[in-house]
């Protein structure tokens, strides 16, 4: 009798582990996912693993390059103004690599086509979009996995 408690006990020990385990695991995925396909020059925004949005982006043109991998949200910036290209506007900034952004864009006609200095342009309501989700579940919980 007591050999089985010991057994019973052992295997719900187990569970709880493995339980512990996967949970932790699960605990790692980001809340929010910005996928950047940088050939369709699409965005595909999910929560929580589940798609809610897919927007248009202009990425690098010709000459310049937007990094390809998975990073994490580093700042935010509600109103940003960039320092390197004639102080331009750039709103609801999600910096995520150096000086590399996913921000809002006045040049909604380019937007689906390659037109930027590298960061990821969004039409300004989707750029606000994306921001307050990652403001609301923490930067630390989102991440944005540009690929080609």
């Amino acid at each position: 009798m007591l050999r089985r408690a010991l057994n019973f006990l052992a295997r719900i020990a187990a569970l709880v582990a493995v339980s512990g385990w996967m949970s932790a695991g699960l605990a790692e995925a980001a809340a929010v996912q910005a996928r950047v396909d940088l050939s369709s020059q699409t965005m595909q925004v999910r929560v929580n693993g589940v798609l809610k949005y897919s927007w248009p982006v202009s990425t690098a043109r010709p000459g310049y390059r937007t990094p390809v991998g998975r990073f994490k949200a580093q700042r935010l910036h509600k109103r940003y103004f960039s320092k390197k290209y004639h102080n331009s506007p750039m709103p609801y900034s999600v910096f995520f690599y150096h000086g590399y952004a996913v921000h809002g864009t006045n040049d909604l006609k380019r937007l689906g086509r390659p037109a930027s200095h590298g960061c990821v342009r969004l039409h300004p309501q989707n750029a606000r979009t994306l921001f307050s989700l990652i403001n609301q579940n923490g930067k630390q919980n989102a991440e944005i996995v540009i690929t080609r």
